[in-house]
């Protein structure tokens, strides 16, 4: 029970990478604020958490809407008196080059995988700073370290996520407050799979995708969760600032 007594926050949590650790920081003790767009998934991960001893709730947010953010953080507080980790995942994956990718396009990239970040931030790094520390985890990627093709406005959003990580480990440090993240690579989700359809042949796309791995296979979310609750767990106590990347060699 490596996170008995720790409340936990965690964005994107309907599916894939939210998903996998939220069931898996449950299943160490936490208690989980899980926020997702999609109400459906949240319900579906509700039945899921209801195996677990721990007490979670669920809320509907635009995570990138300052409102809803500091909705969702006010009803956290009301419910479980305090907020220990923060794990900012929610996040797209816009394809394209730059000139191939609209004004309005960008703008919702950096929304929802940079602002987000910020909001939440914003808004927990206070309640942090009053309980004497805490932990923030960011959702990069493996892009963010090594460029693919076609992910210009993804690969620079992922990029920001790993310079305001690194500013805000710095920033808090000495408050007890740390902060890293994830560089996951390519990783069996749903998210994956309905970007793979957007192919013409989704069956040739996966094997491409498959083919750039080193280790010739995607990650799994669990895999991901793992590294996930070992960054927000004591164990990881003189750790903050860093890029962790999991994601079989592929930024290598």
């Amino acid at each position: 029970m490596r996170l008995e007594q720790k409340v936990a926050i965690i964005t994107g949590a309907g599916a894939g990478i939210g998903r996998a650790t939220a069931l898996l920081f449950a299943r160490e003790g936490a208690s989980i604020v899980a926020v997702d767009v999609n109400g459906q998934s949240l319900d579906e991960l509700s039945k899921s958490l209801a195996a677990y001893p721990g007490a979670f709730m669920t809320a509907v947010a635009d995570v990138s809407k300052r409102d809803e953010v500091e909705g969702v953080i006010v009803a956290a507080i009301e419910r479980f008196g305090k907020i220990d980790i923060l794990f900012n995942n929610a996040g797209i994956v816009p394809r394209g080059t730059v000139d191939q990718t609209s004004e309005d396009e960008w703008d919702r990239a950096m929304d929802i995988n940079v602002k987000s970040t910020y909001l939440f931030s914003h808004g927990v790094i206070p309640i942090f700073r009053k309980l004497g520390g805490g932990v923030i985890l960011n959702t990069a990627s493996a892009t963010a370290l090594r460029a693919v093709p076609d992910r210009a406005c993804y690969t620079a959003s992922k990029g920001a996520v790993i310079a305001l990580s690194r500013s805000m480990a710095l920033d808090h440090a000495r408050e007890n407050i740390r902060v890293n993240c994830l560089c996951p690579g390519t990783v069996d989700t749903p998210s994956l799979a309905q970007r793979l359809s957007s192919f013409p042949n989704p069956d040739e796309a996966r094997a491409n995708f498959i083919a750039r791995q080193p280790m010739g296979r995607f990650g799994t979310a669990e895999e991901v969760a793992e590294a996930a609750l070992y960054l927000v767990s004591a164990e990881a106590a003189f750790v903050t600032g860093i890029a962790f990347a999991i994601d079989g060699g592929l930024s290598l």
